[in-house]
């Protein structure tokens, strides 16, 4: 069973809970995502497998999860990184905010979200059991395309990207 940590409001530590009993009672927890631009300020996005618990099918940002509860964060985000898009490198950390929203199969993502960002060039190799797909997306193009089509993303990546210290981090 994957335990995950459970937060207070300003991000400290008050216990663990199974991920899945987390996510149904929408209890806040820590969790991360990361994103990575290419050399041309590009994002590279990563369409979830149908077969997730949540969200299954939606594009989002390169990588999230949640750090184990004997694991730091950064580390956690680099461990994903590459259990995911099999990339391997230590993203830096930008910013963090909380967010509340219903998901699909009766599920409720409430999360301290750290987000950490770094930059690559390369070609992912994904792991079928987390990606079904990648693409690299000018912020733009992937802006106007959220606005035309907002249920083909992610809830938190919609919200990581309208926050404010990303556009200063992109810009």
């Amino acid at each position: 069973m994957d335990e995950i940590i459970l937060v207070d409001e300003n991000d400290n530590a008050i216990g663990t809970m199974e991920k899945m009993e987390a996510h149904r009672k929408g209890v806040l927890h820590r969790a991360f995502s990361v994103i990575l631009f290419n050399s041309r300020g590009e994002v590279l996005l990563q369409k979830r497998a149908k077969k997730k618990y949540h969200s299954g099918g939606l594009w989002t940002n390169t990588c999230c999860s949640h750090p184990s509860p004997d694991e730091s964060t950064k580390d956690a985000s680099r461990r994903r990184l590459m259990q995911e898009m099999g990339i391997d490198l230590q993203p830096e950390f930008a910013f963090k905010f909380v967010y509340k929203t219903d998901l699909d199969h009766d599920l409720v993502e409430h999360e301290y979200d750290h987000v950490f960002i770094g930059a690559f060039d390369g070609i992912p190799v994904i792991n079928k059991d987390e990606v079904d797909e990648w693409k690299f997306m000018n912020l733009q193009s992937l802006r106007i395309d959220i606005e035309q089509s907002p249920e083909a993303y992610t809830e938190w990546f919609k919200l990581i990207l309208s926050h404010p210290e990303l556009s200063v981090i992109a810009a």
